[in-house]
């Protein structure tokens, strides 16, 4: 856990940003910031990591053009550390996360404030909205928003108000952040999770709100979607040898799934070899097909179900679905079975990004 340097912060807001590559998403989720009307002094810190599309030069320009914008060094291009390493330089008691790929809805900082204050709550959190402008990033949007694709976390979708095990993003109170160590630079995903878990240790609630909206962008391409997901996948099995039962029976779900491929690909050479037959291959072709069958069925069910959008995205749909599962259990296993170690999100790495219209 990193050093805290605790301080006595004024009345105001921090929005605390960790950039990297992000020269297409960068100035919109900016704009969406700085256009919160807030009745506090306001600023927004930008963590920026060593990009390679222009992203540090368009956060200089910015910075130069709005006084409100600050600018700190990221160069382990890690989000905790930039997180952390914008924490430190803020100024103000109130203390929201906010993303390169993600828009604050209107109004968002404001009611945030006020469910802060209501609640009593150390961290307030709202809704994740996915969207996207290519059939590709609209059908990975869609199951970002669907408990079948994400596992029904209260923020992918949730109604009712109330306390949560996490937060999306986060609007935080600075002295709880001091208190329990600010976010843990060792955990490169599901940095969240793990604060918001130390945040109700020691006492303090987190509170879900589903009238505070974000609008996310998804991954642009499978690849980065698959990248993303095992990054992500193999930080949640870091998190589960760290913290075992504490996390949800939601998380094991994709990496059964790519258990029971495994078996059933080997029950199949199996098959064909004839080293199992009769009636023991009818057993495991029932334990095993059966089961992949249902789970075909519901990838079908899911693309062609009224929402599903165009052809092309429905299309989409019956890739994207198994890529975000398979390779988020993949990640998981291994995170489990050795650690996450160095695992980086490597989606983020490269120059091609698809514009905002």
């Amino acid at each position: 856990m990193p050093d805290i340097d605790i301080t006595s912060p004024e009345p105001g807001v921090s929005f605390v940003m960790p950039v990297l590559n992000e020269r297409a998403y960068l100035e919109h989720a900016v704009r969406s910031v700085l256009a919160q009307e807030l009745d506090l002094p306001a600023e927004l810190v930008l963590a920026l990591g060593p990009s390679s599309d222009g992203t540090t030069e368009l956060a200089r320009e910015l910075a130069a053009h709005d006084p409100r914008i600050r600018l700190v060094d990221n160069p382990a291009a890690h989000i905790p550390v930039g997180l952390n390493a914008a924490i430190r330089a803020s100024r103000y008691a109130t203390i929201i996360r906010v993303d390169a790929h993600s828009e604050l809805s209107p109004g968002y900082a404001a009611r945030a404030l006020e469910t802060l204050e209501r609640s009593g709550a150390a961290n307030v959190g709202g809704v994740m909205r996915a969207d996207g402008r290519t059939p590709f990033q609209k059908a990975v949007a869609r199951l970002y928003n669907s408990p079948v694709g994400l596992g029904g976390g209260a923020y992918h979708g949730g109604t009712e108000e109330g306390e949560a095990e996490s937060a999306y993003l986060g609007v935080m109170r600075r002295e709880v952040l001091d208190e329990v160590g600010l976010f843990d630079e060792s955990i490169r995903r599901g940095e969240d999770w793990e604060l918001n878990l130390r945040i109700r240790q020691a006492g303090h609630r987190v509170w879900f709100d589903p009238q505070l909206a974000v609008t996310y962008w998804p991954r642009e391409s499978w690849l980065r979607l698959a990248r993303q997901f095992r990054a992500t996948g193999a930080w949640r099995g870091e998190l589960v040898r760290r913290f075992g039962r504490r996390n949800g029976i939601r998380y094991f779900a994709p990496p059964g799934l790519v258990v029971l491929v495994a078996v059933a690909a080997l029950v199949g050479v199996l098959q064909a070899t004839r080293v199992i037959g009769g009636a023991l291959s009818l057993v495991f072709s029932a334990l095993m097909y059966l089961p992949l069958l249902v789970y075909v069925l519901l990838v079908l069910a899911v693309a062609s179900s009224p929402s599903g959008g165009g052809v092309r995205q429905r299309l989409w749909t019956v890739v994207v679905l198994p890529t975000m599962h398979l390779s988020w259990g993949l990640g998981f296993i291994g995170g489990v079975l050795r650690g996450a170690r160095d695992t980086v999100d490597a989606s983020r790495l490269g120059t091609r990004n698809t514009p905002l219209p």
